[in-house]
């Protein structure tokens, strides 16, 4: 399997990463993508790829943080996505996609106009570079899709820790974005994501830890780890109508083609 997004460069991973990996792999999730959040943590997690084949990243700007990000981070991610794609070329690279980006409402003081400018230069950079996106929005929704249909991802994307309704579901879908899902599914109480999720196109779907963060159900308080991956899909596999492995094979299937990742 594979973990389409966790951020394996945050602690307490950093601490040995190896460790982690391992433990991952016991459980049998094979890959992991690891989503940048801004400038700081670009190098750390090409180096981290560097160091492990297992691993892959994205590039971007997470708005969640869109107030540490600098006027010249723009400059700068463009100038790190040209470098990439040079490197692909070589097949070389292990950057798989442009971010964590997006729109988050949610924070304090928010700057509307800096994250939608910030969202829809991301947006064309990952066409420029063929790349998909890995998008990140919370009360947001109108919003992001709004700046979607005026810059349709031309490789397409993933709309991480989807929880929302059927109908925006189907919004997302048909602009050729993915549904993420993680661990707000092995909740009970959490009914209309588990029903959405179940109503969706086996194909439309991807698994993700979003490790540290959102722990499955009964790791309440603890960080979240990729190993439980396991956990998400075997939540998945109860509210599906497929069976277990065949939900395993599509959804990874979908996700090593979203992201380009030999199997």
């Amino acid at each position: 399997m594979i973990d389409s997004h966790c951020h394996f460069d945050f602690a307490p991973f950093c601490d040995d990463p190896k460790a982690y990996l391992e433990l991952a792999h016991k459980a049998g999730v094979g890959k992991l993508v690891i989503p940048a959040v801004g400038e700081r943590n670009w190098r750390l997690v090409r180096q981290l790829a560097e160091q492990f084949d297992s691993l892959h990243y994205a590039l971007g700007l997470h708005p969640f943080f869109s107030a540490e990000h600098s006027r010249q981070a723009m400059n700068a991610l463009k100038a790190e996505l040209e470098a990439e794609s040079l490197l692909r070329e070589k097949n070389a690279s292990r950057c798989v996609a442009v971010g964590e980006c997006g729109l988050d409402f949610a924070i304090t003081d928010v700057n509307r106009n800096q994250q939608i400018s910030l969202l829809t230069q991301q947006l064309e950079l990952a066409n420029e570079h063929n790349l998909p996106i890995i998008l990140h929005c919370r009360k947001a929704f109108p919003e992001l899709v709004r700046v979607l249909k005026h810059n349709p991802p031309v490789a397409g994307g993933v709309y991480h820790a989807f929880s929302g309704s059927l109908p925006q579901a189907k919004q997302i879908i048909d602009l050729g974005i993915k549904i993420g899902v993680g661990g707000t599914i092995t909740y009970r109480r959490a009914n209309k994501t588990r029903n959405t999720i179940a109503a969706l196109p086996l194909t439309a779907l991807m698994l993700e830890t979003d490790a540290p963060d959102m722990p499955v159900s009964g790791f309440q308080g603890e960080p979240n780890r990729p190993d439980r991956l396991v956990d998400i899909m075997h939540e998945l596999a109860t509210i599906r109508a497929e069976s277990k492995q065949e939900i395993e094979q599509v959804v990874t299937l979908t996700t090593a083609e979203l992201f380009r990742i030999s199997l």
